[in-house]
């Protein structure tokens, strides 16, 4: 087969036969080809992710090569250039209408470093080229502002078509929200539940978000008015929910997991994320110590029937990352990097498969 055989059509017709391994359809039928061009010996196009996060990109790259030279000529030069654009359910959402996914992070119970997950997550997503945005819902206990080094910043207001919008603090690329940040840091603030519930709604209707990709919720571990504020106020995408291996998180865990199941709610479970999976030390980076038990949260992920987001170790660095405001994503240190960047990168995939069914998710109507 010579150059002058190799056409548009062409190119898409070997390129149907590269299936998106998530989603299980070809690149074409999903419209994930765009840009062809047709050189001398040569061909290149761009493939759209549904995820800058993809793990699976270099594989799809490959695919897409191997099709060209097995379909049309083995001698071709192919270039494939990939971008993303994050999938999303929510077309015309009256409430943080530019924002493509909502994702609440819970927890069954306290400490088990939801917010530090939380904040990891957030940057790993956005080290991949995503527009992220927290939201803080921990009314009580904001932790969000101390781990990004933000607690002393507050927050402009401006006017927006008539009305007073709170512009959120960019931190590290991210947006966020906090009470943390509108009250003094030094003052305790005792909130009922209705004032708590009303603050929440604030962050979503009053404050001016823009475009994101990911908006993550920082929730108060448990279940509360603020769990049900929160269903009720916007569809949401779906929940993650924290953990740490030892049994008297696990048993928390699943009546989290059923909170958002119950009929009337039925938010999609994106995942569990085991924290404090095992502990290794600096000094002995290929050593993993089983503290609280081992493997809790898989086997808990396999029991439910949920992803395993991914397991996270005890790393010293991950908690001064969060008292000195500056979370250990941003280092590339390779143990908890590694481990953040892969639950990033299987909470985006969990997404676009959510997503890719086209089942929405349904604001909780109060009867």
């Amino acid at each position: 087969m010579g150059e002058l055989t190799i056409t548009k059509e062409k190119i898409l017709q070997a390129l149907s036969t590269v299936e998106e391994p998530d989603l299980k359809k070809d690149l074409v039928t999903l419209n994930m080809i765009r840009d062809i061009e047709v050189g001398v010996n040569q061909v290149s196009f761009t493939v759209v992710l549904t995820t800058p996060a993809c793990p699976l990109k270099e594989l799809i790259k490959k695919n897409c090569t191997d099709a060209i030279h097995q379909h049309l000529n083995p001698d071709v030069k192919v270039t494939v250039n990939m971008t993303a654009d994050v999938t999303s359910i929510r077309n015309n959402a009256p409430v943080l209408a530019g924002v493509k996914n909502i994702i609440a992070i819970s927890s069954g119970k306290g400490g088990v470093g939801k917010s530090t997950v939380t904040v990891n997550l957030a940057m790993a997503l956005k080290k991949s080229g995503a527009k992220v945005g927290i939201i803080d819902a921990d009314i009580s206990g904001p932790s969000i502002p101390i781990m990004f080094g933000a607690e002393n910043m507050q927050p402009l207001i401006t006017q927006k078509d008539g009305k007073n919008m709170i512009t959120p603090i960019m931190q590290y690329g991210i947006k966020m929200i906090s009470i943390g940040f509108l009250t003094p840091a030094d003052s305790a603030v005792v909130w009922r539940g209705p004032m708590a519930s009303q603050a929440l709604r604030q962050f979503f209707g009053d404050v001016d978000w823009g475009d994101l990709d990911y908006i993550l919720i920082d929730l108060p571990p448990g279940t509360s008015d603020i769990h049900l504020t929160l269903v009720q106020t916007v569809p949401l995408t779906g929940a993650v929910v924290v953990t740490t291996p030892q049994k008297v998180a696990l048993a928390d865990v699943t009546k989290g997991i059923s909170m958002f199941r119950q009929q009337q709610i039925n938010v999609p479970i994106l995942g569990i994320v085991e924290n404090m999976a095992y502990f290794t030390p600096a000094e002995l980076p290929d050593n993993k110590y089983y503290l609280f038990g081992k493997d809790g949260g898989k086997e808990m992920a396999e029991r439910l029937n949920v992803p395993l987001l991914g397991q996270i170790p005890i790393v010293q660095s991950i908690r001064e990352g969060g008292d000195d405001g500056r979370p250990v994503m941003m280092d590339d240190e390779p143990i908890v990097s590694e481990a953040f960047k892969n639950a990033a990168e299987a909470l985006a995939r969990q997404v676009a498969i959510r997503n890719a069914s086209g089942e929405k998710t349904v604001r909780v109507e109060v009867r």
